[in-house]
């Protein structure tokens, strides 16, 4: 087998060997069940005094919610000041400036809602300060953030009838104190230790091979870069993010980053199970998942390797595979697999550039980012995929003459009504985003007030359409990665990419916390001969059909003129 297919089949399993029981820890962290951890209480508790919150209040699902988005827009105000002046704050020894109003917005929506879209490059954009404790800080709680919803959603169905879901705050502290905490204090050492910068030292400054002097910059990178995986983040320390050789030195901590940003996406979905005493039905769930990580990743691979075929048919040899805006030290395959998992999970880190994958490997990429919900990000993906399983038991239960249930609980209108409006919610912001931008350039491509956008394409045509589309699906996704392409820091990008970004994290957090508070609520229904069941193989059958019916409706047409049509045509 080939060496290099052997490093992604030893990645996923490995990958797997750490998920699964880190989701049966995090069920029993999240339960109250006594872990390994508990020493963290003190620790917790004095949190808790500090902040004059008593963890003992339970919150139903509207102020579950109220809390979490209250505390989002405190982070939003303090980071974007922070942004602006952080040329007047200390920690900047290369003297970076501060930034535009408009890319302050868009940097710090961006980081809030997890997307990590990064419209600067990160060594001269920003200072150390702001990396660290505006960005990173940000890296945590906004991961944070996600997880405590989907421990919400939990809630909703552990008991039979539950209107009293928890403590918001108590979910939010333990999924950093317990979980994203102590595997960044890890992992930032393992970076240390393999040549990822860990000071707060400037520019280094070193004469080349050619006798230039070079001015490299440094900083306190292994820990920004920790939780930026494990966060399912995305936001670099460097601007060429994790191709960059301070970021990911080496195949292993390419195999470390690999595996670090799919564990807690894949161990939510195994607590979840763990959580609510229905182990087959995360099972079930985790089958689905992982085989729409399959069905992206092998033609994707299998493009990649096969090379670029307008070389092909100059004579010229590609040897492994298509290497174009790779890394030598990583191969066509690393970053095949790299590329699919980043894009089917909300984390965006790049390890070589999309912009230069194969066409095909590009419409792989949209997809996994447009369905948003095989693992997804952190806590998230799980409720992404929540609103198509609403969708297939509603659909079932219309096949079969029944009232839908799903866990007991009668799905009814008022529930179906928040599904469809979270559904139809991506491919409007997705493709209405995409053609405003698609009509400005075509035709006021050279008006002042238009912010020249005759310079932001390198690559008209179907490619540059394709670049357009994946940066608005990449901030609809909470994503993050981009098809470098294109221009993207001026008035237009900074501002359209801001609002999908925050619309797009938060109404799909709000609508599966939602449904799930509004079933719970509901008299339990015990399961009879006529109950669909809906942790059996047919039912996982038929919410994958959901996932790819929908998926394809909506976005086959935009496909179509980008990715697609590049491919037919080349």
């Amino acid at each position: 087998m080939n060496t290099e297919l052997t490093g992604i089949i030893a990645t996923f399993l490995l990958t797997m060997v750490i998920a699964i029981p880190l989701g049966k820890y995090l069920a029993k962290v999240f339960a109250g069940e006594k872990v390994w951890t508990d020493f963290l209480k003190p620790l917790e508790t004095g949190i808790y005094k500090l902040s004059g919150i008593n963890v003992k209040e339970q919150m139903n699902w509207k102020q579950q919610l109220k809390a979490l988005l209250t505390i989002n827009v405190v982070w939003l105000v303090y980071g974007f000041f922070v942004l602006i002046f952080q040329n007047k704050l200390p920690f900047n020894p290369d003297g970076n400036p501060g930034m535009t109003p408009d890319l302050a917005f868009n940097t710090i929506i961006s980081f809030v809602a997890n997307c990590n879209l990064q419209h600067y490059s990160g060594e001269s954009g920003v200072s150390y300060l702001t990396q660290q404790y505006v960005l990173m800080f940000l890296q945590f709680v906004s991961a944070a953030t996600g997880i405590a919803a989907a421990v919400v959603f939990f809630k909703a169905f552990r008991d039979k009838t539950a209107t009293e879901l928890g403590n918001f705050w108590e979910f939010f502290v333990k999924s950093i104190t317990r979980l994203l905490l102590p595997l960044s204090f890890v992992m930032a050492l393992i970076l240390s230790f393999n040549g990822t910068p860990a000071s707060y030292e400037g520019k280094d400054q070193f004469i080349s091979l050619q006798g230039d002097t070079v001015h490299v910059s440094r900083g306190p990178a292994a820990q920004m870069i920790a939780i930026k995986h494990l966060g399912t983040n995305g936001g670099g320390y460097f601007g060429a993010n994790s191709a960059h050789p301070f970021e990911n030195p080496s195949y292993f901590t390419n195999m470390v980053e690999l595996i670090a940003q799919v564990i807690i996406p894949v161990a939510m979905v195994i607590a979840f199970g763990y959580f609510i005493r229905r182990k087959k039905l995360a099972w079930t769930i985790f089958g689905v998942m992982t085989i729409g990580l399959f069905m992206l990743l092998i033609p994707m691979l299998s493009s990649e390797l096969a090379g670029n075929p307008a070389l092909a048919k100059m004579g010229i040899s590609q040897g492994t595979g298509a290497m174009e805006g790779k890394e030598v030290r990583f191969g066509p395959a690393a970053s095949a697999y790299w590329a699919t998992v980043t894009t089917i999970i909300s984390t965006g880190s790049v390890n070589s550039m999309h912009d230069s994958s194969m066409s095909m490997s590009g419409t792989w990429q949209l997809l996994g980012m447009m369905i948003n919900s095989f693992y997804g990000g952190c806590g998230v993906g799980l409720l992404n995929y929540f609103i198509y399983l609403v969708v297939a038991v509603f659909i079932s239960g219309l096949m079969v003459g029944r009232t839908p249930e799903f866990l007991g609980h009668k799905v009814e209108a008022r529930e179906i009504k928040i599904a469809a409006i979270i559904t139809l919610l991506s491919p409007f912001l997705i493709l209405a985003g995409t053609a405003v931008a698609s009509y400005i350039f075509t035709n006021y491509g050279n008006a002042a007030w238009a912010v020249q956008p005759k310079n932001w394409l390198n690559n008209p045509g179907f490619h540059g359409f394709s670049e357009m589309l994946y940066e608005m699906t990449s901030s609809n996704a909470n994503n993050g990665s981009g098809f470098e392409g294109l221009g993207d820091n001026n008035m237009f990008w900074n501002l359209s990419t801001g609002i999908v970004i925050f619309l797009g994290r938060f109404l799909p957090i709000i609508g599966p916390v939602a449904i799930a508070g509004l079933l719970g609520a509901k008299k339990f229904i015990p399961e009879s001969a006529g109950t669909l069941k809906t942790d059996t193989k047919t039912f996982a059958l038929m919410t994958f059909a959901v996932i790819l019916v929908l998926n394809a409706l909506s976005y086959f047409p935009a496909l179509a003129l980008g990715p697609l049509a590049e491919y037919f045509t080349h």
